[in-house]
């Protein structure tokens, strides 16, 4: 049993109150998962430049001198901004082979938790309420994001087992249930170049959507085939740089409720989740149905949603 929350902006005017709406959305799913908890944030993006945030568990020595460090093997200016156990790295868009590269050099303790023009990921053992906290999660701004406190069962209680997974540029995903074949899927998604670090099987199915898009599928025709590919059970929210998705699989056993206004789309694996987020009174409100995608683009239609079963 797991807690999961997402939110999509549409208004404009709620983005400097993404942080705040998510971690009071988080906090009201922490019986749902009392082990760790994370929360990934779309942001500002600057041109030219790209985001990498990393952690460590001994940040007072590991991000002494990183910065500088790495600006001599990239060849161009990195920034840190260091946030507790986590850094955000600002470094020259295209660098991010290079940067991760050089930080298995520097200090192999550390590790990368996102990469992408927009995206930040902050996640720890413990509850949501003080994760949140311990990173300012509230005073964040933000166009959408996902987050996820959880009860582990597939892997041990750490920073690296806890949600959202980034696999790819500005891609995370958050899961409740379990995957029965993601031994198998592991070995062929590495086979295929995909990164995966952990032996958490939610990696996998984020791994596994990083791996359909990058040979050519949108969001949406990726998690349709996370029906036929993936075993188990589970209730996806994967975020992209541009927009929000939600999967259920057949038997969809998972909970899961969804609202949708002029200004946001949200997602909670409870009701309570959702009800102090503005206007839910008028909201359209409804149960994700079972084998049905549904996904949600800045790009191609910000005030409407697609559905394809």
């Amino acid at each position: 049993m797991c807690g999961i929350v997402g939110l999509f902006l549409k208004d404009k005017a709620l983005e400097p109150k993404l942080g705040e709406m998510l971690t009071a959305m988080l906090i009201t799913m922490t019986d749902r998962g009392p082990d760790s908890a994370g929360i990934a944030i779309y942001g500002t993006e600057t041109k030219g430049r790209a985001k990498m945030t990393v952690q460590s568990d001994t940040p007072d020595t590991a991000f002494v001198g990183l910065d500088k460090a790495l600006t001599k093997v990239v060849g161009g200016t990195v920034k840190m901004t260091v946030k507790s156990t986590h850094a955000v790295l600002d470094i020259p868009e295209g660098t991010a082979p290079t940067v991760r590269a050089a930080l298995a050099g520097i200090d192999a303790s550390i590790r990368v938790m996102s990469r992408g023009s927009s995206l930040e990921i902050y996640k720890e053992v413990g509850l949501p309420k003080d994760v949140a906290e311990r990173f300012g999660i509230a005073k964040m701004s933000g166009t959408h994001g996902i987050g996820h406190t959880r009860m582990a069962t597939e892997s041990a209680v750490t920073t690296m087992g806890a949600h959202p997974y980034n696999t790819g540029d500005d891609q995370c995903l958050v899961h409740n249930g379990s995957l029965s074949n993601h031994n198998n899927l592991r070995r062929t998604l590495r086979r295929e170049g995909i990164l995966i670090e952990t032996e958490n099987d939610t990696e996998v199915g984020a791994a596994y959507i990083t791996w359909q898009m990058q040979n050519g599928a949108t969001l949406g025709e990726a998690l349709t085939s996370s029906l036929d590919d993936l075993d188990g059970f589970f209730t996806f929210v994967v975020g992209t740089k541009d927009g929000l998705g939600v999967v259920r699989d057949p038997i969809a056993c998972k909970p899961a409720v969804m609202a949708e206004t002029d200004q946001y789309v949200a997602f909670g694996s409870e009701y309570r989740a959702l009800v102090n987020l503005p206007g839910i009174e008028n909201a359209r409100v409804w149960e994700p149905e079972p084998a049905t995608v549904y996904f949600w683009n800045h790009d191609t239609s910000p005030t409407s949603s697609e559905k394809a079963a």
